[in-house]
């Protein structure tokens, strides 16, 4: 084939010519990419955010290197003891070491592998109850936003009678009702968060279908759920997930808090939530330790998770 550059012919093969198109579209993607993650890098407030987040992600996937003890490991002769060279952290009322305690409560909160140790657990419940409630919460938002008429009033008006619920009541109506257990608080993340997701979706898509891409779509022949999935999901990725970072930070403070009423995963698994709700009463003994580490670890790690997102969507504000 040829082509006229600047007023001369050049001939170039059919090979030759297809090869810098694929080189640009890889170009294309790698940059794409790292102009995603160049945002993080850009912001002060997202990097001081990553940093949290990565610590404690560090600690729950290597937790069983970093300590000699398992989490159920009892010290009869070390109750409620302060930080030592021993136990860095000091210890419980029955002896377990609180640093081991804690970087594997990090891992049922946020790392997807169970537990180490005599106690088999499976970890994330955090990521795995945000997770569930994207996929649940997009299909609805833009099956809604997307068709819109009758489906769309039936399903936002069941998701407002959802969201008219206070979220701690909900949270505890739906563990009252299935026990407290990993899957369930699963389930429960699941149900509270769907509605909100939903709505977050629903007005990105009635904003994404009126654009002309869309209507070329349409105008095609495509498949609804391609247009939907294929062509609206993609472009109203940012939003969703600075929410979704949002969202696992409001999992791991319900998970604390349902923990802490005793409807959080069962005993004897380090769940933050319960060792707070174990550890202060001994704190006017004068044993405060149990309730302070796990207190510092949630709000630590939901602050993490939010100066994150607030990085993000600050910087990304900034190019629209």
């Amino acid at each position: 084939m040829s082509f006229a550059l600047n007023g001369v012919d050049v001939a170039v093969s059919e090979q030759e010519a297809v090869a810098p198109v694929k080189f640009r579209a890889g170009a294309s993607f790698l940059r794409r990419v790292w102009e995603g993650i160049s945002i993080i890098f850009a912001s002060k407030t997202a990097m001081i955010g990553l940093v949290i987040v990565l610590f404690w992600v560090f600690v729950a996937v290597f937790a069983p290197f970093l300590t000699p003890y398992t989490p159920l490991e009892q010290d009869w002769k070390a109750p409620n003891q302060g930080p030592s060279a021993r136990h860095i952290l000091g210890t419980d009322e029955l002896g377990r070491d609180l640093w081991s305690r804690l970087i594997h409560g990090a891992r049922v909160v946020l790392v997807i592998l169970p537990l180490s140790g005599d106690l088999w657990i499976p970890g994330g419940t955090a990521i795995w109850g945000v997770f569930a409630a994207l996929i649940v919460g997009m299909t609805l938002g833009l099956v809604s936003g997307y068709y819109g008429g009758w489906l769309d009033e039936v399903v936002m008006r069941l998701l407002d009678a959802m969201m008219a619920v206070p979220i701690i009541l909900l949270y505890l109506i739906i563990m009252a009702a299935l026990g407290a257990s990993a899957v369930n608080v699963v389930i429960a993340i699941t149900i509270v968060g769907t509605p909100g997701i939903a709505r977050l979706v629903r007005s990105l898509t009635l904003d994404i279908r009126t654009r002309e891409y869309i209507r070329a779509a349409e105008t095609r022949g495509e498949n609804p759920w391609y247009i939907m999935f294929i062509e609206i999901l993609p472009n109203a990725r940012g939003p969703i997930i600075v929410d979704a970072m949002l969202r696992v930070g409001y999992a791991i403070f319900a998970m604390g808090t349902l923990g802490f009423l005793g409807l959080g995963l069962p005993p004897p698994s380090p769940d933050w939530g319960s060792m707070v709700a174990k550890g202060r009463e001994f704190i006017l003994a004068g044993s405060p330790w149990a309730a302070l580490w796990p207190s510092v670890a949630i709000a630590s790690l939901v602050v993490g998770l939010n100066l994150l997102a607030d990085g993000m969507r600050e910087e990304s504000m900034r190019y629209q």
